[in-house]
């Protein structure tokens, strides 16, 4: 992996990181869902202008903060990446 996409990658989570940081500070449990839902949705229309297939992997990650098997899920694979 060059050097140039592994900044790429860090600066990926680190957005979403961020992302998530501030949903759950400043959104309520059932609007975070709502928020991850419509997210996903966006992503799946990616073929659009404003929207994109990156709303599809922030979703799922907003969305994982209310659903904990979700979260088990994504937290156990970035643990599994960082061996």
């Amino acid at each position: 992996m060059t050097e140039q996409e592994y900044s790429l990658r860090g600066r990926i989570r680190h957005t979403r990181r961020r992302v998530q940081v501030w949903a759950r500070r400043n959104l309520p449990p059932g609007v975070r869902l709502l928020a991850g839902i419509l997210l996903m949705f966006g992503g799946v229309v990616g073929f659009l202008p404003v929207v994109g297939f990156w709303m599809l992997p922030l979703g799922l990650a907003v969305a994982a903060l209310d659903i904990a098997p979700l979260w088990r899920w994504i937290t156990g694979r970035q643990r599994w990446r960082e061996r």
